[in-house]
């Protein structure tokens, strides 16, 4: 019994979260054309946390924008889990965003005027879903807000509102989390409580994160790092550490 379910354990880490396949994306044309992705071949699997590393410009925030269905590829190929996202029309697309990817920004994009709890079940009242309110006090402890739910946005730290965001992404149980930049606006200690509360969801919770940083302390709370370069990957590297992660990067600056 117990082999079976190891097997099961180990199947369900090597399924994939998502994946791009050939993907290329051009912007401009003539003179003015920039080729952001360059045939990118990359997968995520389920159970994992990614982070996506590369110099100003290479193509990490424009992969992560395709992957979570908020750009179109010039061609090849975006999947999340089965689903192709270029096979969908505008209405289906929507719906994969809101009932299936997570999103952490920078930027927070917390709404001002309502509370905390009110902002981490808003993507789930928009949607007319009804949250599992078990799991959602599991996240809401996880991430310590218990005692600012009913506090607005300008009324928390910046790393709380991080947390609240990050409360938000994963509220509704997402099949993945695209978490953009998620610690570029916190300081070192705010950065650090947002990257434990991202890593432990991995580790307890089974959850897959995909994470674009230029920080290499960030990227080594990571299972596996990719990096690009020139729209390319052109790395992968498993068990990073902020060391070994920064040693790579000045190679590709």
């Amino acid at each position: 019994m117990q082999a079976t379910s190891s097997a099961q354990s180990a199947a369900a880490v090597q399924a994939v979260a998502a994946q791009a396949i050939d993907a290329v994306k051009v912007y401009g044309s003539g003179l003015t054309t920039v080729r952001a992705l360059d045939h990118v071949d990359v997968a995520f699997g389920r159970g994992e946390f990614t982070a996506i590393m590369g110099p100003s410009g290479s193509g990490k925030s424009t992969l992560m924008h395709c992957l979570a269905g908020l750009d179109t590829l010039t061609s090849g190929r975006i999947m999340i889990g089965d689903t192709d996202l270029g096979s969908l029309d505008d209405k289906r697309l929507t719906q994969v965003r809101r009932d299936r990817v997570g999103f952490i920004f920078q930027s927070f994009n917390l709404v001002p005027t309502l509370t905390a709890a009110e902002n981490i079940a808003l993507p789930a009242a928009l949607a007319g879903r009804k949250l599992d309110q078990s799991w959602v006090d599991q996240v809401i402890d996880a991430v310590g807000l218990r005692d600012r739910l009913n506090f607005r946005p300008a009324e928390l730290s910046g790393g709380q509102q991080q947390r609240v965001a990050a409360a938000r992404a994963l509220a509704s149980t997402p099949e993945i989390v695209f978490a953009d930049e998620p610690t570029g606006n916190l300081d070192s200690r705010a950065s650090t409580e947002i990257l434990e509360f991202l890593r432990r969801t991995v580790a307890d919770f089974g959850q897959t994160i995909v994470m674009v940083t230029h920080e290499p302390a960030a990227a080594a709370f990571a299972d596996r790092v990719v990096f690009l370069s020139d729209g390319r990957i052109v790395d992968e590297m498993a068990a990073p550490t902020a060391d070994l992660v920064l040693d790579r990067m000045k190679t590709l600056e």
